[in-house]
């Protein structure tokens, strides 16, 4: 493979990352069982949205390969299947809440989130 072509797929594949990361309840849901397998049931009397809707993320994450799942009678847990991704989002997430801090004092030429967002 040519240095063009392995610089693409890594361009590619970082962009479908991040968009699988691209939504607020993706997010929480990664946060919400980054101590431990959780149902939907405890997933949704944590994160505010609909079963369905709840359904449709945790199936995205589960296809992405950011989430395992396992059956129990009738009930299915989801748990992190990467805990790289969990890292990731961790990183960014502080970062991002440290720069939202009204007392923070991060440089605007070093912040992840620009100030037009704040």
């Amino acid at each position: 493979m040519d240095a063009k072509r392995s610089e693409d797929l890594v361009f590619d594949s970082v962009a479908e990352l991040f968009s699988v990361l691209s939504t607020p309840i993706r997010l929480k849901i990664i946060s919400a069982v980054c101590q431990g397998e959780k149902n939907v049931s405890e997933l949704l009397s944590e994160i505010d949205t609909t079963q369905p809707n709840m359904s449709q993320h945790l199936a995205t994450l589960y296809r992405s390969g950011v989430l395992a799942k396992r059956r129990e009678g009738t009930q299915m847990y989801y748990r992190l299947q990467s805990e790289r991704v969990a890292m990731l989002c961790r990183a960014v997430c502080t970062q991002v809440a440290i720069e939202l801090d009204p007392e923070s004092e991060v440089k605007p030429s070093e912040r992840l989130v620009p100030v037009a967002l704040r």
